[in-house]
């Protein structure tokens, strides 16, 4: 069995959170032989008794999911630097695509936009009003809206001059830049409903999702295939209950499984959310190098 390609996410949150603690597990990622490092997006968390917290989101605030990308890249040479996912539709079409564009020219072609459109619940509405208000973007404009959010950010990807008019976004003929490094920046829309999901398939470079049930992260890749879609499926994990220390033969044991039942349902690429473990960065890392050593993973000594 071919096993999905093993990525893992950044310490942005937490006690934890900090440049040495982002480098640790960037280059301890890298060095390992693992394809890819990652970080999600929340523009805030709301407070007060309406506030359930139904999907289990970190209490502290998450640092900026760019900014901790760049710098990541200035501290590696190799490894994808993925958003999983980047709540785009915060920002405009134009902002965000120049914000990617630039990080890819600084990174040499490493970046992967997984992009969304609010999510942070799991329960309706699906997403968090709060932030919406906050950002000045309604709500409404999730759907539709978000399609052709994406449609104008890639536009501004595109050779100058740059025009893109919609419903909801406006791009005059323009220059803008940077371009992307190489020919594009690979899309992936971070989805759960089949709607959504069938979204992706369509105009999506693929997606991603995270797997708090795995009979449900089943369903949900084949609504991509039979939806047409033949691009990449990104699966988050958890190496432990959130909060938690694990061991480090427990932590192996997991993610081989996790590995295992990634490849079943037909995942690409599986990324360990060990930014949610309450452990030292280094510790991180530790637990990186021994599933490392497990797999066998071709690690870079230089």
């Amino acid at each position: 069995m071919d096993l999905p390609r093993l990525g893992v996410t950044l310490q942005h949150f937490g006690e934890h959170a900090g440049p040495d603690a982002i480098v640790t597990v960037a280059q301890a990622a890298e060095r390992l032989g693992f394809h890819a490092v990652s970080v999600s997006d929340r523009l805030l968390t709301p407070v007060g008794p309406h506030w359930t917290n139904d999907a289990g989101l970190p209490e502290s605030a998450p640092w900026d999911a760019l900014e901790v990308l760049t710098w990541a890249a200035a501290h590696t040479r190799r490894i994808r630097l993925t958003t999983a996912i980047l709540n785009t539709i915060f920002q405009p079409p134009v902002v965000v695509a120049r914000r990617l564009a630039t990080l890819d020219q600084l990174s040499r072609g490493r970046v992967v936009a997984g992009v969304g459109q609010g999510g942070g619940t799991r329960l309706a509405p699906y997403y968090i009003p709060e932030e919406f208000t906050a950002a000045g973007v309604p709500a409404a404009r999730r759907g539709a809206g978000f399609a052709e959010h994406v449609a104008a950010m890639r536009a501004c990807w595109g050779p100058d001059p740059v025009e893109f008019h919609g419903e909801h976004y406006t791009v005059p003929a323009a220059k803008v830049g940077p371009k992307p490094y190489g020919d594009r920046i690979p899309v992936l829309f971070g989805a759960i409903a089949r709607r959504t999901v069938e979204r992706a398939a369509r105009i999506g470079d693929g997606f991603v999702t995270t797997a708090v049930n795995w009979d449900d992260t089943r369903t949900q890749v084949r609504w991509y295939r039979d939806a047409g879609g033949d691009g990449t499926v990104l699966v988050s994990v958890f190496a432990a209950p959130p909060g938690t220390d694990v061991g480090t033969a427990d932590f192996v044991e997991a993610a081989l499984r996790n590995l295992e039942r990634a490849a079943a349902v037909g995942a690409d690429e599986m990324h360990i959310a060990t930014n949610l473990l309450d452990v030292h960065p280094q510790r991180q890392a530790d637990l990186l190098e021994a599933l490392a050593s497990e797999l066998g993973l071709p690690t870079d000594a230089h």
